[in-house]
């Protein structure tokens, strides 16, 4: 069972790249997030988003104690099963890219508020830090359609 939690956690093995671990694994969230694009349902894209995160907590909580250390690299469901979120409502690929990219360098910069949770522990820890990135993300990405709309007015 050890082994498989480790498979997820790391994304197939991705989070062990020796280049940006967390940029690489988070590629995995693409498929993720077109497919919950693909949902009509606000309602129920809300949902998936929530199971991943709600998924992602004991699954990093148990990797991060296989590996040893606080918020290995190398676990990198976090950043994939959040991703999601940056697209919530939105339907255009352009967004599965914007969101990618906004994710990312929320992930990494991690301003206020993100850098205030890091002091969680476990699962929680590993998560919540990159369930605000995906939040803020997701504002930015709805920003970026709002404007793209009025352009196109």
């Amino acid at each position: 069972m050890d082994r498989w939690v480790l498979w997820f956690a790391t994304g197939f093995g991705l989070g062990r790249s020796p280049i940006m671990p967390g940029t690489i694994g988070c590629l995995v969230g693409l498929p993720l997030g077109w497919g919950l694009m693909q949902i009509d349902s606000l309602g129920i894209q809300i949902l998936i988003a929530a199971v991943l995160v709600l998924v992602s907590i004991p699954l990093c909580d148990r990797a991060e104690k296989l590996i040893g250390g606080k918020d290995p690299q190398s676990i990198v469901a976090d950043e994939y099963l959040t991703l999601p979120i940056c697209v919530i409502g939105l339907s255009a690929p352009l967004y599965l890219i914007s969101g990618f990219i906004f994710h990312r360098i929320f992930d990494i910069t991690k301003p206020p508020p993100i850098r205030n949770v890091q002091s969680l522990s476990g699962g929680w820890g590993v998560v919540v830090d990159d369930l605000l990135a995906a939040l803020l993300a997701w504002g930015c990405n709805t920003l970026l359609a709002y404007g793209i709309s009025l352009l196109c007015i």
